[in-house]
């Protein structure tokens, strides 16, 4: 059903290329039939399966399969237009969208059909309020990383997982599409035209990335650089904060211990560039400020855009921007990466370990926003922490044995489990791209980039043999 429902969406990038005197609109309409059949037909054809809730087996397989089916049908626009991509292009292209990571293959998007440039914006819209989804409803239910702690945020969702994710979705659904509309409002009246404004709401709203130029936001420095800070941390936020706030109940936005340890990183991050830039290059106070609160709200959240090539500011600033790519948002929004609460519970722990060290008779359990931290949930994020290190490094010399050098390696691997975007080096880097690696190492990142999006874990499950006992 997801699928028929992505082939019709092909319809608007057809017309956006109609409108625009493309001679290639046919493809996104050959390929909309061929996706909606194809998704429509399988529906039909399963139509007298037993009705009864989701098992945890099948869970974790359409929660995986989601976001491989999808990118699968998604590659085809891109696969047909005349636009130079081969299949391993048109898919990276298509899960770095699914995946909101913001990775691109493309050079010369000036030049790119208007239908292309909607169609990857499209795809990363999509996958931003689908990753919420997937964040409140399923993940808290499959135990993944700890997400479970926040179970009884996700409307208790135990044992009825879709009835309740069709409710949560359509309140969420909403608030993702005035944020969007809200934020395409604000960059026209900041003087982008009503394309680039399109564009890049759906790409901020869903810390996306994907830009309609090849100099990203250094192409629209000013104001809506601002503007674009204010809504990727409103993206970054836990969206069911703003569920609760549109039912009367502002408390929690303000209490919630996530939410003031995202903003603290983003301001002390901030400051912290914004100086160090002022000092080495003597740069004037207001650029340098917009410049490091832009790019450090960039990698935090995971959106990946770009308005300087901060990698020219020093091996000082490249270091901090590939660790903030690696903190995250807040859990339940549509960032990426680690998340902040996992830090909070992981300083929390060590906190609690010192004191029983100098307390050795002493009863000192982790806590989080003033609750204790089972050990459920604390090992769930331990497990969490070592897997994202381990694939990390392990990613990082697959794509190094593919020939790449060290940091394109190591940043190539964080920027894909991380779904972050940019990396660092002259190829991959703020002011690069991904066309110019080798496939084998394109295929290595589309595995870390659906893995890092999936938390991990509910990838990993499917490939262990006790999964797939009775």
């Amino acid at each position: 059903m997801l699928a028929a429902c992505l082939g019709l969406t092909m319809l608007v990038p057809m017309g956006f290329d109609i409108h625009a005197g493309n001679g290639h609109w046919h493809v996104f309409l050959a390929t909309s039939v061929i996706t909606t059949m194809t998704g429509g037909l399988t529906a039909i054809a399963c139509a007298n399966g037993t009705a009864d809730r989701l098992s945890i087996q099948q869970t974790f397989l359409l929660t995986t399969g989601v976001w491989v089916a999808l990118p699968v049908f998604g590659a085809l626009p891109f696969l047909f237009q005349p636009i130079g991509a081969d299949v391993t292009d048109a898919f990276f292209e298509a899960v770095s969208g699914v995946t909101t990571t913001g990775s691109t293959v493309f050079a010369d998007l000036e030049e790119m059909p208007e239908g292309i440039l909607v169609w990857r914006s499209m795809l990363q819209w999509f996958g931003g309020i689908g990753i919420i989804i997937v964040a409140m409803v399923f993940l808290p239910e499959l135990r993944v990383g700890g997400m479970q702690i926040f179970r009884s945020e996700a409307f208790d969702t135990m044992g009825k997982i879709l009835p309740r994710a069709a409710q949560i979705a359509s309140q969420i659904s909403w608030i993702y599409v005035w944020l969007t509309f809200t934020c395409f409002l604000g960059y026209l009246a900041l003087g982008m035209d009503r394309f680039e404004a399109v564009n890049h709401a759906l790409t901020t709203v869903s810390t996306g990335g994907f830009s309609t130029s090849d100099a990203s936001f250094g192409a629209f420095q000013g104001g809506p650089e601002y503007l674009a800070s204010v809504f990727m941390i409103l993206a970054s936020l836990p969206f069911v904060r703003y569920v609760q706030l549109l039912a009367g109940t502002a408390q929690p936005l303000w209490r919630d211990a996530q939410i003031r340890a995202y903003l603290m990183v983003i301001s002390a991050a901030t400051l912290v560039l914004a100086s160090f830039e002022i000092a080495a290059d003597e740069a004037t106070f207001e650029p340098a400020l917009r410049e490091a609160v832009f790019n450090v709200t960039s990698i935090i959240s995971g959106t990946g855009f770009a308005s300087v090539d901060y990698q020219l500011w020093g091996a000082f600033a490249m270091v901090v921007f590939f660790f903030l790519g690696l903190i995250g948002g807040c859990a339940g929004s549509t960032c990426c990466s680690i998340k902040i609460f996992r830090y909070q519970i992981l300083m929390s722990a060590i906190a609690a370990q010192i004191r029983r060290i100098h307390t050795p008779h002493g009863l000192f359990a982790p806590r989080f926003e003033d609750r204790r931290v089972s050990d459920d949930v604390l090992s769930s994020v331990m497990a969490f922490f070592v897997l994202f290190i381990v694939s990390l490094g392990l990613l990082a010399v697959g794509l190094g044995l593919t020939g790449l050098d060290v940091v394109t390696s190591i940043s190539g691997a964080g920027t894909a489990i991380g779904n972050i975007g940019p990396g660092l080096g002259p190829i991959i880097g703020p002011s690069g791209y991904f066309g110019p690696i080798n496939d084998t190492a394109k295929w290595l990142l589309i595995a870390g980039m659906i893995s890092g999006r999936l938390e991990l874990m509910v990838v990993y499950v499917i490939f262990t043999r006790s999964f797939w006992r009775d």
